[in-house]
């Protein structure tokens, strides 16, 4: 009995083992709302002058893929893994299908056009690697990813594409 108990045991700890060794599995999230894709380094050189800079042309895209609910963003946050965070203040609806681009830089919100400026003309996603988080209003987690240039960027143009 003892050999048996001493068998079965040494067979669970190595399965267990061999659990721990495996590599992390990424968290799904159950939301309407996700990265659908980022354009992490601005196209050009570099420059968050306000004026003549192009933290514009650096964005992120979220998009509602639920089928039939409208999703408000006001609330929602988007961080990155030093803690650079925005936080969408105002009401702005994504229709089912619908996405949006945070872009850097000044500009005019529209729900026409599908677009919100962060009013900050510093670049909030490095050019190597970085993580990026989308929190609901309530704090809890709606979707993440983390990238790095040369492993999620293969063609090298500075835009990694999520979700479809």
């Amino acid at each position: 009995m003892r050999i048996r108990l001493l068998i079965a045991t040494a067979a669970a700890a190595g399965a267990l083992g061999a659990l721990a060794a495996g590599p992390a599995q990424a968290t799904e999230y159950s939301s309407a709302l996700k990265i659908r894709g980022v354009q992490y380094d601005a196209p050009g050189s570099d420059s968050n002058n306000c004026t003549t800079g192009n933290t514009k042309a650096e964005y992120l895209e979220i998009k509602n893929y639920s089928s039939s609910k409208t999703v408000n963003l006001k609330g929602y946050v988007v961080k990155d893994a030093a803690g650079n965070r925005f936080t969408f203040t105002a009401n702005h609806y994504l229709q089912p299908g619908d996405q949006v681009k945070l872009r850097g830089g000044h500009g005019s919100d529209s729900d026409a056009n599908n677009v919100v400026y962060r009013d900050n003309c510093n670049f909030i996603w490095n050019n190597d690697k970085d993580t990026i988080y989308l929190y609901k209003p309530t704090g809890a987690g709606a979707d993440s990813h983390a990238y790095t240039k040369g492993g999620s960027d293969p063609d090298g143009n500075g835009y990694i594409k999520y979700h479809g």
